[in-house]
């Protein structure tokens, strides 16, 4: 079969390894593919539209930009075991005496990047559900490597940093920046609120590629195994396990809250 060609956006410097490394393995498979780089995830969808890329590892934004641009006509492949059971996290300083979604109401909260889903699209629609609108908060926003759609992690820790120097008194994280932050150690803020799991990343492809193709490189993926050191290598590189189907309903509030902001479909 033809090359398969992935886009996935360099948003830190490892990227390059992880996906030579991806498209070693895939190297005598029954679809080999190679990997093309963007700087953005508005170029990547753009390219897989384009039909300049046949697969997009996607941000939930960015996947939820390419069903709308297609109106529908398009599918998640595969994602990580982690992107699963994504979840943002408020947290304050530690003796804030903050606790629950309910004591963020009057707090100055500080929020990432305007097409971050875990930092300030999402946090913005948890606050609402709770019945707190952006009128009984007071917003401090970090527009930081917009078009990285919160990748970087840089406007998560803007927001934390924030909350540190006393510029705000709640931050929202991703949860894997705040893991990656209690691993560190002793940082001087808590869990004031834990959302609900919502999904993240997933490869996405058009409905014309074709079935039997997709399925191939797909299965394959599917087949990286944790136990299998090179393979192992990879996997930690990216944040997982295991590659697993996606379970498209963990999209749905993304999907509400970028209706109920009137998010647009491209910037």
């Amino acid at each position: 079969m033809e090359t398969l060609v992935v886009g996935a956006v360099a948003y830190t410097a490892n990227v390059v390894p992880i996906w030579e490394g991806i498209r070693d393995y895939f190297r005598g498979s029954a679809v080999e593919m190679d990997f093309v780089l963007f700087s953005n995830y508005e170029r990547q969808v753009d390219a897989l539209l384009a039909g300049h890329v046949d697969v997009a590892w996607n941000t939930n934004l960015a996947y939820l930009r390419t069903v709308g641009l297609t109106a529908g006509g398009c599918r998640a492949l595969a994602m990580r075991d982690t992107d699963l059971a994504f979840r943002t996290v408020f947290v304050a300083r530690r003796g804030s005496g903050l606790q629950g979604l309910e004591s963020v109401r009057g707090a100055r909260v500080a929020l990432g990047s305007k097409d971050s889903g875990q930092a300030r699209i999402l946090p913005i629609k948890f606050l609402a559900d709770a019945g707190i609108t952006l009128d009984a908060v007071t917003p401090v926003i970090f527009d930081s490597d917009v078009g990285k759609h919160g990748d970087t992690g840089r406007s998560e820790l803007d927001a934390l940093q924030a909350v540190l120097s006393d510029d705000a008194d709640v931050a929202a994280l991703g949860i894997t920046t705040w893991q990656q932050l209690k691993q560190a150690g002793e940082l001087g803020v808590e869990e004031v609120w834990t959302s609900p799991a919502y999904c993240h990343c997933n490869f996405t492809a058009l409905s014309s590629l074709d079935e039997a193709r997709a399925e191939a490189w797909t299965s394959h993926l599917l087949a990286m195994d944790w136990d299998v050191p090179q393979e192992r290598r990879i996997l930690e590189m990216e944040g997982l396990r295991r590659w697993v189907r996606p379970e498209l309903a963990g999209y749905r509030s993304l999907q509400e809250a970028m209706r109920e902001q009137a998010i647009p479909l491209t910037w």
